[in-house]
């Protein structure tokens, strides 16, 4: 089946929206995106997968996501992304003169609902890092 432009742009388009939903730290936004059975971020289901985001994205101050060298492969109402990242943590609290940046590539599954595409699952491939990985450290 050819792909369809108005969903290459769709998807592409949430997975902005997932990343802005990552920097306003909007985790009710987050969980609205995925699927019931999303697999992302080493865990399974919506609750768990906000969960561990938030394990590591609240313990920090500012952060952005940036994505670039989209891909969208469509088939149907399934569809796979590759997408490269850099995201850049600034810390908060005792580490808020520290600052954590890591670059890869996210490779997401998407599903089509009644809304619209929702992620169905996240791989992400950590390539280089720079800085103090504890700003992102989950709290013990």
């Amino acid at each position: 089946m050819p792909e369809s432009v108005p969903d290459r742009v769709e998807i592409t388009d949430r997975l902005h929206v997932v990343a802005d939903l990552l920097d306003t730290k909007d985790w009710p936004g987050l969980a609205a995106t995925l699927t019931d059975d999303v697999v992302a971020y080493g865990r399974a289901g919506p609750v768990d997968v906000v969960a561990r985001v938030r394990s590591h994205l609240d313990v920090c101050g500012a952060t952005q996501h940036l994505l670039g060298n989209i891909r969208v492969d469509v088939d149907g109402d399934g569809a796979r992304t590759r997408s490269y990242f850099r995201a850049f943590h600034v810390g908060l609290g005792e580490r808020a003169d520290a600052t954590y940046e890591c670059l890869g590539e996210y490779r997401d599954e998407w599903r089509r609902g009644p809304s619209g595409w929702l992620l169905a699952g996240r791989v992400i491939d950590v390539r280089a890092e720079i800085g103090d990985r504890g700003v992102i450290a989950p709290l013990s």
